[in-house]
């Protein structure tokens, strides 16, 4: 599944379940129980409590049997593969100037051709390896042009796909938690400042973007986990690889929310002062980063990031850090639950 959620859920919606007309008499069609259901996929009664019923053609659907897997859920009308009508997906057009568009890239003569010369010499005068710690790095953006184009493009259909603004940073939008809300200091076991250097390295991958100069990500639809990213090039241990991004609202607010994206911000100890990152609407290509199936041994091997909150300039922020060297076309993972361990991941890769 794409794009995890730390946040904490005090409850599912359990949705109607599906009958199979199979055991029914036609004598008895009136007389339904909810007892027998069955999954069209799988052709299973198990697991009752996450079946679906498609609200157009009334069949039944296990949450894992879908392709892609549901995290959860939906609220609202739900409808069947076979009855939504979606249509095939459209590749963004590899379009210089559509791209510059779609991400607000600071428009230059050069770009893609040319890489930025300040990015570059900063970035090799300030992630030094420190004797006492080890410091974040930034992304180096793939030297090919074209290649840089690719991921670009590879971020923007799935963006336009899900109905999603490119944001880069934390949005806070009226009816929301405000601003002011976001104060780290409120995390229940406290938070790690970011060092003066790595913020400097955040700053830096921000900027780097801006120019055109990517990280080299790339996002794939595949059929089971739905939009999915895969390392484009070598990335090194302690690589930032993307700040979570979106609107910022209560928990409260959110409990039955059924966006598997979402992201804790900050678990305060007062409840009514807990703040998540909303991804359905504005976002980054973190909503797309994959959860890992973290009840199973083999599942937590591949891990490969981690979700860290940090307090910086006294807000709260999470950034997604390799935690390990990554190959070329790995797919990039890290762990749903943070030391919430609510959300659940039983049914992910």
């Amino acid at each position: 599944m794409a794009a995890a959620a730390t946040a904490t859920r005090t409850s599912f919606r359990r949705r109607t379940q599906a009958l199979n007309p199979l055991s029914l008499r036609p004598s008895t069609q009136e007389e339904i129980s909810v007892d027998n259901i069955y999954c069209e996929e799988c052709g299973s009664g198990d697991v009752p409590d996450e079946l679906l019923l498609c609200d157009k053609c009334d069949r039944g659907f296990h949450l894992f049997c879908l392709r892609p897997i549901l995290a959860c859920v939906p609220i609202g009308p739900w409808f069947c593969p076979s009855c939504s009508n979606h249509k095939k997906l459209k590749q963004f057009p590899l379009i210089q100037t559509k791209i510059i568009d779609f991400f607000r890239i600071q428009r230059s003569p050069d770009f893609p051709l040319k890489p930025c010369r300040d990015c570059r010499k900063r970035r090799k005068g300030g992630l030094s390896v420190s004797k006492r710690r080890r410091r974040l790095l930034a992304f180096k953006p793939c030297e090919d042009p074209e290649s840089r184009l690719k991921q670009m493009a590879s971020l923007a259909t799935a963006l336009t796909a899900t109905g999603t603004e490119f944001n880069n940073e934390l949005t806070y939008m009226p009816g929301m938690a405000p601003r002011s809300a976001n104060q780290a200091f409120l995390e229940r076991e406290g938070m790690q400042v970011l060092s003066r250097e790595d913020t400097e390295t955040l700053n830096l991958c921000k900027n780097m973007m801006e120019m055109g100069e990517w990280p080299p990500l790339l996002v794939v639809f595949d059929s089971l986990e739905g939009f999915t990213v895969q390392a484009d090039r070598f990335i090194k241990d302690l690589t930032i690889i993307t700040e979570y991004t979106g609107d910022v609202d209560y928990l409260k607010n959110r409990e039955q929310d059924d966006g598997d994206s979402m992201m804790t911000l900050i678990s305060a100890k007062h409840p009514s002062e807990s703040l998540v990152i909303c991804p359905d609407k504005r976002g980054n290509i973190a909503r797309f980063i994959s959860g890992i199936n973290n009840h199973t041994a083999v599942g937590k091997k591949k891990q490969n990031l981690k979700c860290v909150r940090f307090n910086i300039g006294g807000e709260s922020r999470v950034l997604l850090i390799a935690i390990r060297d990554i190959s070329k076309g790995e797919r990039l993972y890290y762990d749903y639950n943070g030391y919430e361990q609510e959300y659940p991941t039983q049914h992910f890769v």
